[in-house]
This record gives structure tokens, sequence and C-alpha cells, in this order.
């Protein structure tokens, strides 16, 4: 099993920052993939940031530019630092990771872009 704990949501106002962090634990080996998602009101869940165990990223086209997935394989942490937010940015992020069996997901973390 693999817990995810994701933490730095929050509101925030038009052109604002915020840095999403995921503390990984458990089970963490072999996960060779982590992710990050959002889903709005009234909206599916969609993709907006992976990285996998080798560092390769990549990005929604909605958020290249201004969004960053990176980790830090010493504290098993993902982080996800979100720049230039807009009010469609307001959603619950969600962090997950796949491994060769099974897939986890966090439980959510709030972030609302609102003056």
């Amino acid at each position: 099993q693999v817990q995810l704990v994701e933490s730095g949501g929050g509101l925030v106002q038009p052109g604002g920052s915020l840095r999403l962090s995921c503390a990984a634990s458990g089970s963490i080996s072999n996960i060779f993939i982590m992710r990050w998602y959002r889903q709005a009101p009234g909206k599916q869940r969609e993709l907006v940031a992976a990285i996998t165990s080798g560092g390769n990223t990549n990005y929604a086209d909605s958020v290249k530019g201004r969004f960053t997935i990176s980790r830090d394989n010493a504290k098993n942490t993902v982080y996800l630092q979100m720049n230039s937010l807009k009010p469609e940015d307001t959603a619950v992020y969600y962090c997950n990771a796949d491994k060769t069996v099974g897939r986890y997901w966090g439980q959510g973390t709030q972030v609302t872009v609102s003056s």
C-alpha cells in the first residue's frame, strides 16, 4: 500500500502562486510515475502534470509555462509549483502514484483562485 498526503492548497488571487506537496509513504518502491490531477465542480478529473521515476515530465496544455512538477526523492515528495494562477485553475488537486500493480490516490487539496 502507498499513502499519499497532499498539502499546500488554499485561496489565492489571480496571478498569484501556490506550491502543492504530495508526500508518499508506505510501500513506495517501484513507483514509476506520479501525477497531479484536478477536478473542478461539475467537471471530469483531468491530468495536470506527470513526472516519471527517471525525471521526465509532461503537462496539460492549459498549464504549460505556468506550472512545474518536481520531485525530491530524499523526502519521497512530489511538488507542483503553480504560478500565474487563473480562476479557471480552481479545483481540488489530487496526487496519484502508479506502480506495476496498483494505482494510488491522495485525498485532495482545494485550490481556489479568486479576487
